[in-house]
C-alpha cells in the first residue's frame, strides 16, 4: 500500500486483501476490525491503519487461530508490527510442518493405490490423522449387533483404496470448512450453519443411514467423549460444542426436537 492511500470502501478493501465483503461486515459486527471513518453518505471507510489491521487478521487466520484470540493479540498493549510478524511466522512454520506430515500421508496412500492393495489399519491411521485401531474394537463391542454396524461393514468391504482416499479427502475438506465457519462466527440456525450440518450428516451417511434424530445423538456423543472433543477442538478451539449446536438447530429446522431425539 502506498503512503498516500486514500480511505477505502468495504468493497475496495475486500478486493485489495482478497476476502469477501460478508467477512468484513462480520468482523465489523464483532468489533474485530471496525472502519474508522464514514463518507458524507454514511458509508463506512477504512483508513490505512484499518487495512493493516485487516491484513494482520488474515495472517493470523492462516495459522488457524480463532477470531476471539486474534482480537486479544491485536489489542495487546505494546505489541508492535515486528512482534506480530515474528509471532505469525512461528505459527505459520508450525502449520507448514503439520501440512508436510499430511502430504507424506497422502503420498503413502497414493503408493497403496498404485499397487491396487487394500488399506491396512496403520495406513488408515496415517490418512485419517490419529485414527486408533483400538477405536474399531471398542465400536464393534458397542454396536456390532446393530443394523448400522452391519451396513457400515458392508460399505467398507466394497471400498477400494481410491474410495478410502476420496472419503478421507472429503472428510478433511469438510472439517476445514467447519473450522473456518466457526472462526468466521457463523451462527447456529443460519442458512450457512444448516448447510454445513447437512454436509456433516451426509458425510456420516457414507457409512449408514443417518436421520436428523440420529445425527443429534451422534453429536451429543462428541461433547461427552474427550477423544472426539480433542479431535474437533484441535481443528478449531470450541468446534465440538459449535458443531453440536449447528446439528441441533438443523434438526430443529427439520422437525426434530434435540431434547427428545431418539435413535430412529
Amino acid at each position: 500500500m502506498g503512503e498516500n492511500m486514500q480511505e477505502l470502501t468495504v468493497g475496495q478493501v475486500a478486493d485489495l486483501v482478497g476476502i469477501s465483503v460478508r467477512t468484513l461486515h462480520h468482523w465489523d459486527e464483532i468489533g474485530l476490525v471496525t472502519p474508522s471513518l464514514r463518507s458524507w453518505s454514511g458509508y463506512r471507510l477504512y483508513t490505512r491503519e484499518d487495512v493493516e489491521r485487516v491484513q494482520r487478521v488474515c495472517l493470523y487466520r492462516e495459522t488457524g487461530m480463532a477470531l476471539a484470540r486474534i482480537a486479544e493479540l491485536l489489542d495487546e498493549p505494546g505489541l508492535d508490527e515486528l512482534a506480530h510478524l515474528a509471532r505469525q511466522r512461528e505459527l505459520l512454520l508450525e502449520r507448514i510442518s503439520h501440512l508436510r506430515q499430511k502430504v507424506s500421508a497422502v503420498d503413502q496412500i497414493m503408493e497403496t493405490m498404485k499397487m491396487g492393495t487394500n488399506l491396512d489399519p496403520a495406513q488408515k491411521a496415517e490418512h485419517f490423522g490419529g485414527w486408533d485401531p483400538a477405536w474399531q474394537e471398542e465400536a464393534q463391542a458397542k454396536w456390532g449387533d446393530t443394523p448400522e454396524w452391519r451396513q457400515s461393514e458392508a460399505v467398507k468391504a466394497k471400498m477400494t483404496p481410491q474410495d478410502w482416499f476420496r472419503v478421507g479427502r472429503d472428510t478433511q475438506a469438510l472439517e476445514q470448512s467447519l473450522g473456518q465457519a466457526k472462526r468466521d462466527g457463523v451462527k447456529p440456525g443460519s442458512d450457512r450453519a444448516n448447510e454445513l450440518a447437512e454436509a456433516h450428516r451426509a458425510s456420516l451417511g457414507t457409512w449408514f443411514d443417518v436421520t436428523h434424530s440420529k445425527h443429534v445423538l451422534i453429536a451429543r456423543g462428541y461433547v461427552t467423549d474427550d477423544r472426539f472433543r480433542q479431535y474437533y477442538d484441535e481443528i478449531e478451539p470450541g468446534l465440538t460444542d459449535w458443531l453440536k449446536s449447528i446439528i441441533d438447530e438443523n434438526a430443529r429446522a427439520n422437525g426434530v426436537d434435540p431434547t427428545t431425539a431418539t435413535w430412529q
